[in-house]
């Protein structure tokens, strides 16, 4: 059956035409077909209208209807199918994903959540939220009216770390908004009694302090707080990001040894982040079509003065046992710390980069170091009084009797040991009782030397020491070769080379 447009254009093209197979070639059909149309156009009768074929998935649309309501909209066509096989459906997978689809999309426009935009007032919220990027943290907080954007690296997500990024906000926006709008953080939040958030006694001494009223989102809800979540994204994809890849070009490429760089030395990060904060404040914002650091200048004057007393937010140090190695843990990593302070407590304190190993009691810093990654050691020699040597050593211990009285010639016996047991020479241990015997028959000294020879020359069996206390003291002992000598060569008077020219005698001349 051909539909209205397609009949309009048989129509004219039979008018234009005049004749039925004529305007049949034209428009791709029948000349019966164009008759039909014209006769009826002609006739002034309404054009037919064809019922509706029901679909082949009818029968069970009240069996997905009701999956729908139990599921709240959320089971998919690839769970319901076989439910639908066993009720007779007999149709393609393809329909039936089609009637999925228009129930689920009948089931969320009558139970769905509909959503308002927020109508913000200047001075009233700001919101925050941390994002984590290769293990790099990344505080955002933005200020609802004005869109003023500010985002700082991190360490950590602690309560401390928090509070103390919370604090610089307020310095830079200079004051401080009536509410401020977190996430439900595991550092901020102390329980939750019928959906009511209850803040940790800390932040709520913080916000007593900087006169703001904590609130928290509702649980699992990310568009109560969408405008801080865009900044979220926006931080770690323009800023982060890029930060993290270019230190991780010096490191062959390593994100993980990128990011360990950038925690290395977070000073530097956040003067990054302090930058990119002025750039983006200063451009225009596409929501509110203004500059967000013009807008602070006007929502300033609604914010609350800080305190003229400031908390203090410095990070509660931990106290750590000093282990038999002389070192503390601190996550997962080794710091060394003077050794007479083996099996006491010290305090551990975090300081941007650096950790400070002090004294509980008096506060006097018996460490300094630059922090670690987790699994690596910072060890300082002067906590051990001396260097750590180039290579172990392995220290000559006897036992045996053989072992003790052939020891007991002194060094020369002991750096043959180590140079035997170097060497693989296996029978060592039973060619000792012959050394100790040809020590008896030739003496002391006489013994001692040869031990001497026989490390210089490299001879490690008992019958090489025999052959040289047999040669005697009278074999020359070789010396390793010393500077150049340098002689200057003698010198001689300069003859021209006509004096060596050959002259004839008064004889050769007659001749």
């Amino acid at each position: 059956m051909k539909n209205m447009r397609e009949e309009l254009d048989i129509i004219t093209a039979y008018n234009e035409l005049g004749t039925y197979r004529a305007a049949a070639d034209v428009c791709g059909t029948t000349h019966k077909t164009v008759k039909r149309v014209v006769e009826r156009h002609a006739a002034g009768i309404v054009r037919p209208v064809r019922e509706p074929r029901a679909a082949n998935y009818e029968a069970v649309r009240e069996l997905v209807t009701e999956s729908m309501k139990t599921s709240r909209g959320r089971i998919s066509a690839k769970r319901l199918l076989p439910k639908a096989r066993a009720a007779g459906y007999t149709g393609s997978d393809r329909n039936f994903r089609r009637l999925v689809a228009q129930e689920k999309k009948t089931y969320r426009a009558e139970h769905g959540r509909t959503h308002r935009p927020a109508v913000w007032s200047p001075g009233e919220h700001l919101a925050i939220d941390w994002g984590v990027i290769a293990g790099v943290h990344v505080f955002c907080a933005v200020l609802a009216w004005s869109r003023f954007r500010f985002v700082r690296f991190a360490a950590d997500e602690k309560a401390t770390t928090t509070m103390a990024m919370l604090a610089e906000c307020f310095e830079v926006l200079g004051g401080t908004p009536k509410v401020v709008l977190a996430d439900r953080m595991g550092c901020l939040k102390g329980g939750v009694v019928a959906n009511r958030v209850v803040p940790t006694p800390e932040y709520v001494r913080f916000a007593t302090a900087f006169r703001f009223r904590p609130d928290f989102c509702e649980a699992a809800d990310p568009a109560s707080k969408g405008v801080v979540e865009n900044l979220v994204r926006y931080g770690k994809d323009d800023l982060a990001r890029p930060l993290l890849l270019e230190h991780a070009e010096a490191v062959d490429g390593d994100l993980a040894a990128g990011a360990a760089r950038v925690l290395a030395d977070l000073a530097a990060a956040n003067e990054r982040a302090a930058s990119w904060c002025e750039e983006v404040n200063g451009a225009l914002h596409s929501e509110i079509s203004a500059v967000p650091a013009d807008r602070l200048a006007t929502e300033v004057e609604l914010l609350t003065p800080l305190p003229s007393l400031r908390p203090s937010l410095a990070p509660a140090p931990v106290l750590r046992k000093v282990d038999k190695l002389s070192t503390i843990r601190l996550n997962s990593a080794r710091y060394s710390v003077p050794s007479a302070l083996v099996g006491s407590q010290v305090a551990v304190l975090v300081n941007g980069p650096h950790v400070l190993v002090i004294d509980p009691g008096t506060g006097q810093i018996h460490a300094q170091h630059d922090m670690v990654a987790p699994g690596a050691a910072s060890v300082l020699d002067e906590h051990y009084g001396s260097a750590r040597p180039a290579a172990p050593v392995r220290a000559i211990r006897p036992r045996t009797a053989a072992e003790k009285e052939f020891c007991a010639l002194g060094p020369a016996a002991e750096a043959f040991i180590a140079g035997a047991a170097g060497a693989g020479h296996t029978r060592l241990g039973h060619e000792l009782a012959e050394l100790n015997t040809l020590t008896a028959a030739h003496g002391t000294e006489a013994m001692i030397t040869a031990l001497e020879r026989a490390v210089a020359f490299k001879r490690w069996k008992a019958a090489d020491v025999r052959s040289i206390l047999a040669a005697g003291t009278g074999v020359p002992t070789p010396r390793a070769a010393g500077e150049a000598l340098i002689v200057d060569l003698p010198t001689s008077s300069r003859r021209s080379l006509s004096e060596y020219a050959p002259t004839l005698t008064a004889q050769a001349v007659s001749s």
